[in-house]
């Protein structure tokens, strides 16, 4: 039972909250060609959502582009002794973006970004795995309008609002069963800057805040095959704020590398708690109701990106990054079995015409073997250790642009 327990309160918190391995911010052709080193030469309508500061700086044109990401979730593997061990299923999650950048109004400019910054659906079957992840699944939608302020030749600063939907959907089977949907409409902000030393050194800073997502549904909690709690449910957790420092440097108009720092403030996320409607839900109370301790850490994210410029209108990209994650071994558990992380990417932009260009890029998160030391966890089968493989993600990215 306190398998049960365990489970079935840090899958609701995988549903709700996204780690290290499961947000997106690759969320454009660039980006993701780039493993996410695009804060500090940026140059097309993603502009407005990676450094709106950068707006200024990129042309008199408006800018458009759309694309579409598959990623593919490959299984986790969890290796104890049978029959504890399981392996989750593989999943194919699609993903769009689009961005928009004005002409210049003055030293004004202004953008739009639809993106998907998080998503993650998280399936097993097998016996002791689905007593806490049958099935979880996360939608996260964001609407980002930015404005730039040109300040002067060399600097700017800029920043929008964060339009931010979410939906989950949460899943356990055992002895006591949950079957939860929720959602939250939610708003916070993001900030920028950026400074040319000279035309070919850039320097930017951009944050975006933390955003409460004060989730409420309906849960349904069984005991038994007996339905025993049928009502309203909420949850509050942090969708939480990160830092990102970036400095690129070009060679000849041909060559550029940027480095980039960033830092995620996951320490928000300390504890969980989930209220039914007043309710007392009575033998349930200890399974689904208790508070429990998450203790998550802030990370640190260092990325690096080449971008190199062909003589045939074609550009290549290539990009490679040192992912944390934030889930201490304490409080891991299988619906969010994550661990620290290395990324390759690369793609390619041709451009077709003086207008319209195009390109494709892949990327691979490859996320670290871990073992549980037998002990340090609550969950009655990680308690006694083990050891999670493979899971990662396989990115692909298809997307096109307008200049007009």
């Amino acid at each position: 039972m306190n398998t049960i327990k365990a489970g079935v309160v840090c899958m609701a918190a995988g549903t709700l909250l996204m780690a290290g391995g499961y947000k997106i911010p690759e969320q454009s052709l660039n980006s993701m060609a780039l493993g996410g080193a695009y804060t500090a030469h940026t140059i097309g309508a993603d502009t407005a959502y990676y450094n709106p500061a950068n707006m200024s700086f990129i042309g008199e044109s408006q800018y458009v582009e759309g694309g579409l990401t598959l990623a593919h979730l490959p299984s986790n593997v969890y290796t104890l002794i049978d029959p504890y061990s399981g392996e989750s299923k593989t999943e194919d999650i699609l993903i769009p973006n689009f961005h928009y950048v004005s002409a210049p109004m003055g030293d004004f400019r202004w953008g739009a970004s639809l993106t998907v910054p998080a998503g993650l659906t998280k399936r097993w079957d097998t016996p002791y795995q689905k007593l806490y992840a049958r099935e979880f699944t996360l939608k996260v939608l964001e609407l980002n309008p930015s404005v730039s302020y040109k300040v002067s030749d060399y600097f700017s600063v800029g920043g929008g609002i964060r339009f931010v939907y979410s939906e989950g959907v949460v899943k356990s089977k055992g002895d006591v069963s949950r079957d939860m949907e929720g959602d939250t409409f939610e708003a916070g902000y993001n900030l920028a800057m950026a400074y040319a030393l000279d035309e070919d050194i850039k320097l930017a800073v951009t944050y975006r805040s933390n955003i409460d997502l004060d989730e409420e549904g309906t849960a349904k909690l069984y005991y038994g095959s007996a339905l025993r709690y049928d009502g309203d449910a909420s949850v509050s957790v942090p969708l939480p704020a990160s830092l990102n420092i970036a400095i690129s440097k070009t060679w000849q108009d041909k060559l550029t590398l940027e480095f980039n720092y960033e830092r995620t403030y996951w320490s928000k996320y300390e504890t969980l708690d989930f209220e039914y409607a007043g309710t007392d839900i009575g033998p349930l109370t200890p399974y689904f109701d208790d508070p429990i301790a998450k203790n998550w850490k802030d990370t640190d994210t260092f990325r690096i990106g080449a971008t190199i410029k062909m003589d045939n209108q074609l550009t290549a990209m290539f990009g490679f990054a040192i992912d944390e994650t934030p889930v201490p071994v304490e409080t891991v558990g299988f619906e969010l079995p994550d661990s620290d992380a290395k990324i390759f990417s690369m793609g390619f932009r041709y451009q077709q015409t003086e207008n319209i260009s195009w390109g494709a890029a892949l990327l691979y998160d490859g996320k670290e073997s871990f073992s549980v030391p037998a002990g340090v966890n609550p969950n009655a089968v990680l308690n006694n250790g083990g050891t999670f493989d493979e899971g990662g993600a396989f990115l692909t990215t298809i997307g096109i642009s307008y200049e007009y």
